[in-house]
């Protein structure tokens, strides 16, 4: 007896949505050792903005120490503590937004990277769920230094300009290997929002974040 047409366009997304689900998974094995290629926020621009961005893969020996511990200063200090999820992050998110005050951010770098390689922008409780789960896996699979490479590698630190490599060459005109302790704290500074803050033109209040990272550093 043949399935019910109904039953069979069920099936076939239950399948699609699996190998979807179950691309990342793999993908991310695969990153433990493979230089990921592009993510979904660079070819997001390619295909919104109609143009090309500039991105080059670069491994750990090839990124002087500062950048990877400017971004922890900045963007997530509990970073080698933590499964992916910052809980202590999440709970004080929280009970800000019951107190009516600006909800800080506690997304962790590793949420980060997720967000940047396979997902899109947006707060829905879908694509966090996502998120998470995805994170988690990450977690159980990359070393800690690996997710941190990843996310220097695909971060945004300006228009177009994907990871410290490009955005050694584009605003300091040297590769990453050479990238000072102040500029890295003035990357770092960019990351929340890098289509706003300039690396080419910092303001005083970039340049006060600067001194702040710094002094996170320390």
């Amino acid at each position: 007896m043949a399935a019910h047409p109904v039953i069979g366009w069920i099936r076939r997304i239950l399948i699609g949505c699996l190998i979807l689900f179950a691309i990342p998974l793999v993908l991310t094995v695969a990153f433990r050792w493979v230089p990921v290629p592009t993510s979904a926020f660079m070819l997001r621009h390619w295909i919104t903005e109609g143009k090309t961005h500039r991105y080059e893969w670069v491994s750990a020996d090839e990124v002087s120490k500062w950048p990877a511990k400017a971004v922890v200063a900045s963007e997530d200090q509990r970073f080698y503590e933590h499964w992916g999820l910052d809980l202590q992050a999440i709970d004080k998110a929280l009970d800000e937004r019951k107190r009516g005050r600006r909800v800080r951010g506690a997304s962790t770098i590793s949420q980060q990277v997720i967000k940047n390689l396979y997902l899109w922008p947006g707060q829905s409780w879908f694509r966090k769920g996502l998120e998470a789960v995805y994170t988690l896996w990450m977690e159980l699979v990359l070393p800690k230094d690996r997710i941190l490479l990843i996310y220097l590698n695909i971060a945004e630190f300006g228009y177009g300009v994907y990871g410290v490599e490009a955005a050694a060459q584009r605003y300091f005109k040297q590769p990453a290997s050479k990238i000072t302790r102040s500029q890295a704290a003035l990357m770092a500074v960019v990351l929340p929002n890098p289509k706003r803050m300039r690396l080419e033109r910092p303001g005083p209040y970039m340049r006060g974040r600067q001194a702040w990272v710094l002094g996170q550093m320390y």
